[in-house]
C-alpha cells in the first residue's frame, strides 16, 4: 500500500523537469499493473495497518483510477503540443491520484472525508485552467457548491459517530445501527449529490462540457463512483432506518433515470448527451444500493466499473471529433463515417457496451440490478423496462447522428486516427468486455 503512494509522491519532481509528459504516463501504466498483480485478500481487508485497509471494493476501483489516469495524460496530447502548462497539468493530475488512492484505501471515516473532499480541488483546477469556454467558471462554482453544500452536514454526521463510538474505524461500524432521521440524512445526501441523483445533477452535465477531455474523464469514470463507494460503505451503520425511506431514493432515482434518458433525445451537444447518460446509469446503482440486498450491492459495484470504463471511451471519441471539427454539436458532427471511417466501428463497440449489450461488464451490472430492484418491488419492473428500452435508444441516435447522413459540407478532406487514439480506444474497450471472463471475483466475495 505505501510503496505506492512513495512512488505518487515521487513522481511529482518528474513534472518540474522538461519532456517528461510521456514518462509520467508510462509510470502511471506500470502502477496499475503493479497495483493489479497485489495479492488481494478478496474476503476480507487486507494490509491493515492504523489507516490503510483494501478489500474488494477499493481493489476494484484503485485500479480503475490508475488506468484511467494513464489514459487520461494519454488523450491530453494537445496540451503537450500546444505547450499549455503542461508540467502543471501533470502536477495536477498526480495530486489528483494521491487523493483518489488515499479516498478508497483508508478505514478512519474521517480520513476517507478529508480525502473525498480534498479531490475536488484538482478537479476544479481542471475545469477552471483547461476548459474551453468563458462559462468554465460557472460549471466549476456549479461543482463546488453543489459538492460542499452537503459536505459540512457529513462532516457532522461524522463527528456524531464518533461521539457515539469513540471510534471511526469504518470496518467496526458493523456492529452498530442507528435510526436517527437527521444522522441519516446528513451521512446520505453527500454521497447522493456526488453520484449524482436526479434533482441535484445539475452540476454533471454542466462540468463535463466545459472540461477539457482529462477532466471528462476523471468526472466520468472516478468522481462519480466516489458517492457509490462512500454509500456502500455508510449504508452498513444505516440499515434500520434506511428500511423506512428507501422507497423515497428509489422513486426519485427512477423516475429520474426514465425523465433523463427522454432528456438525453433532446440535447444537441454530443458531451451533454454523453454526461446526461450518465445519470441515468446513475439511477439504477443508487436503486441497487438503497435495496440493501446482495445483488444490488454486487451490480452496483459492477455497473460502476463497467460505466467508468465506458463514458470514458465516449467522452474519447466525443473529443476526438472535436479536435477535428472544432465543434461538438450534433449538426457538425454529421456523416462522420465518410470523414473518419476508421472510427466508425469504435463508436458502434462503446454504443454497444454503453446500451448494456453483451459481453460487457454493464449488461452483468444492469442484469444484476434489475434482479434486486425486481425482488425489491415488481412495480419497478415499468420504470426498469422504460430506462432500458431508452438507453438503448440514445445510445443508438448518437451513434446514427454521428456516424450516418449527409456530412457537413465544411468538411472537404478524409481524416484517419493516429496509432495513439486507436490505442486509448482499445484500453477503455478491452477490459470493458474481458473482465466478463472474470465476473466472478466481482460477484462472489462479501
Amino acid at each position: 500500500m505505501i510503496k505506492l503512494i512513495i512512488i505518487i509522491i515521487f513522481i511529482i519532481f518528474l513534472c518540474f523537469k522538461k519532456n517528461m509528459f510521456w514518462m509520467v504516463q508510462i509510470i502511471f501504466m506500470i502502477m496499475s499493473y503493479l497495483w493489479m498483480n497485489m495479492n488481494v485478500s478478496i474476503m476480507n481487508f487486507f494490509s491493515m495497518s492504523y489507516m490503510f485497509g483494501c478489500d474488494m471494493i477499493s481493489y476494484g476501483l484503485i485500479l480503475l483510477s490508475f488506468w484511467i489516469l494513464f489514459l487520461m495524460v494519454m488523450a491530453s496530447e494537445n496540451l503537450y503540443k500546444n505547450k499549455l502548462y503542461m508540467n502543471l497539468f501533470l502536477y495536477n493530475i498526480i495530486f489528483l491520484m494521491l487523493m483518489l488512492y488515499l479516498t478508497f484505501s483508508v478505514m478512519n471515516l474521517f480520513m476517507f472525508y478529508l480525502f473525498f473532499e480534498g479531490s475536488l480541488i484538482p478537479t476544479l483546477m481542471l475545469i477552471l485552467g483547461w476548459g474551453y469556454q468563458p462559462e468554465r467558471i460557472q460549471a466549476g462554482m456549479y461543482l463546488l457548491f453543489y459538492t460542499l453544500f452537503a459536505s459540512l452536514p457529513l462532516l457532522m454526521g461524522i463527528f456524531f459517530i464518533y461521539e457515539e463510538m469513540m471510534c471511526m474505524m469504518i470496518y467496526m461500524m458493523k456492529f452498530y445501527d442507528y435510526d436517527l432521521v437527521l444522522l441519516y440524512l446528513s451521512l446520505i445526501f453527500a454521497f447522493l449529490i456526488k453520484m449524482p441523483m436526479y434533482f441535484v445533477h445539475l452540476w454533471l452535465p454542466k462540468a463535463h462540457v466545459e472540461a477539457p477531455i482529462s477532466g471528462s474523464m476523471i468526472l466520468a469514470a472516478i468522481m462519480l463512483k466516489l458517492g457509490g463507494y462512500g454509500l456502500l460503505r455508510i449504508m452498513m451503520i444505516l440499515q434500520k432506518i434506511n428500511l423506512k425511506f428507501s422507497y423515497v431514493w428509489m422513486m426519485i432515482s427512477l423516475m429520474g433515470g426514465f425523465i433523463i434518458s427522454l432528456k438525453c433525445f433532446c440535447q444537441i451537444d454530443m458531451k451533454s448527451l454523453i454526461a446526461y447518460s450518465s445519470v441515468s446509469h446513475k439511477s439504477l446503482v443508487i436503486g441497487g444500493i438503497m435495496t440493501m440486498n446482495y445483488w444490488g450491492y454486487l451490480g452496483a459495484y459492477v455497473l460502476m466499473i463497467g460505466h467508468g470504463l465506458c463514458s470514458s471511451g465516449m467522452f474519447c471519441l466525443s473529443n476526438m471529433n472535436y479536435e477535428r471539427m472544432n465543434s461538438r454539436s450534433l449538426y457538425i458532427n454529421k456523416g462522420m463515417m465518410n470523414f473518419l471511417p476508421s472510427m466508425s466501428m469504435w463508436w458502434f463497440l462503446m454504443m454497444s457496451s454503453n446500451m448494456a449489450a453483451p459481453p460487457s461488464l454493464n449488461l452483468m451490472g444492469e442484469i444484476s440490478l434489475i434482479n434486486s430492484l425486481m425482488s425489491w418491488s415488481g412495480f419497478t419492473m415499468i420504470t426498469l423496462m422504460l430506462i432500458s428500452f431508452f438507453s438503448a435508444g440514445y445510445s443508438l441516435y448518437l451513434y446514427s447522428y454521428t456516424q450516418h447522413g449527409k456530412y457537413n459540407l465544411g468538411v472537404y478532406s478524409m481524416s484517419n486516427g493516429t496509432s495513439r487514439e486507436y490505442l486509448i480506444l482499445l484500453l477503455h474497450w478491452f477490459p470493458l468486455n474481458i473482465l466478463v471472463m472474470k465476473i466472478d471475483y466481482m460477484m462472489i466475495w462479501f
